[in-house]
């Protein structure tokens, strides 16, 4: 008997057309359940594996979605960032159930062509952005031109790339809330705003200090999301004011992690000195000393979310933007 080496082979031993048995070993519905099965028990009994590369080839399709980290304001992050490595997992599960292989890609920007050129390398079927940075405008200027791109951060208005994720002046309003309500009048607030996220729980945390008549007493260090640089940052920063604030906002759980170790080294406890708010609810603010209150923003969820959306988009949906709503988590730090 010949050798079953090809899809024609495989076709001429089903009696069926070469298409056919492409579709079929694809799981095309296009293909009679009882002819897909004849189809699928032959290939096994003859040891036939399709070419992948030869599909690919034929689909234009990698099988690929690019998962891709843009340091544009804070180059020192790394893969091992305790919100990557969550979101990452999440993206991973997500994206393997939907049949498609993740590659990841980590880019300090050199010119506004770096994502352009990352989407159309031939590498990947789509694209995720974890992390605006301060790469909005290159984020719109290749959605106007490539649809299956969405990207993990902020939504404001006029944007015209899909994004998913929480409602970031609403975290920062809730989180400042929370420490006026528990006696704070001096409020710091650690993070870069250059970074749309983070300016806009900036925002938000100014809000609600407006609203509380505490406007002028609202301080902002914009402290670095790498541990190794932000522990330095907040020590001088404690150092160096003559009004210690009675409670910190940290745009980010590693920035508040910095701020108790540094607040603990200047003999100043928590909460009983200084309260201190998180925000993402990594499962690392359980393991804290004292345990951390964080702005949850449902990291699990929103990879879902973002393989979902980029793989409809691939088939050509037009998908709008998600905002998932924080939530306090209220624990010991404060």
């Amino acid at each position: 008997m010949k050798p079953v080496k090809t899809l024609k082979d495989l076709a001429a031993l089903a009696g069926v057309t070469s298409g056919t048995v492409s579709r079929a070993l694809a799981g095309s519905d296009l293909v009679t359940p009882a002819t897909r099965d004849l189809i699928v028990r032959l290939a096994r009994e003859h040891g036939f594996t399709p070419n992948v590369t030869a599909r690919n080839l034929r689909t234009r399709r990698t099988g690929a979605i690019g998962v891709v980290i843009p340091l544009g304001h804070e180059t020192a992050q790394q893969f091992s960032d305790p919100f990557f490595i969550t979101m990452l997992g999440g993206l991973a599960d997500a994206l393997t159930d939907k049949g498609y292989n993740l590659l990841l890609s980590r880019v300090v920007p050199k010119d506004e062509n770096w994502l352009w050129n990352f989407a159309h390398s031939g590498q990947v079927d789509g694209v995720i952005v974890i992390g605006q940075s301060d790469q909005s405008a290159v984020l719109d200027a290749v959605a106007e031109r490539y649809k299956p791109l969405v990207a993990w951060g902020s939504h404001v208005s006029g944007q015209a790339h899909v994004s998913v994720g929480s409602d970031n002046f609403r975290g920062g309003q809730l989180a400042a809330q929370h420490l006026i309500e528990r006696g704070c009048r001096r409020i710091a607030f650690f993070g870069d705003p250059r970074a749309l996220e983070i300016g806009q729980r900036l925002e938000g945390c100014r809000a609600a200090m407006d609203k509380a008549g505490l406007a002028d007493q609202l301080s902002v260090l914009p402290a670095h999301l790498v541990a190794e640089m932000a522990g330095p940052e907040i020590a001088a920063f404690l150092s160096s004011t003559e009004n210690r604030p009675q409670g910190i906002v940290a745009a980010s759980d590693v920035i508040a992690m910095s701020a108790l170790r540094a607040l603990s080294e200047h003999g100043l406890s928590v909460p009983a000195d200084v309260k201190v708010v998180g925000y993402d609810n990594l499962p690392l603010c359980e393991h804290t000393v004292p345990r951390l209150t964080t702005i949850a923003q449902n990291i699990e969820e929103g990879a879902e979310k973002l393989a979902d959306i980029v793989v409809r988009r691939i088939a050509g949906e037009d998908v709008p933007s998600v905002i998932m709503q924080p939530r306090l988590v209220i624990r010991a730090s404060t």
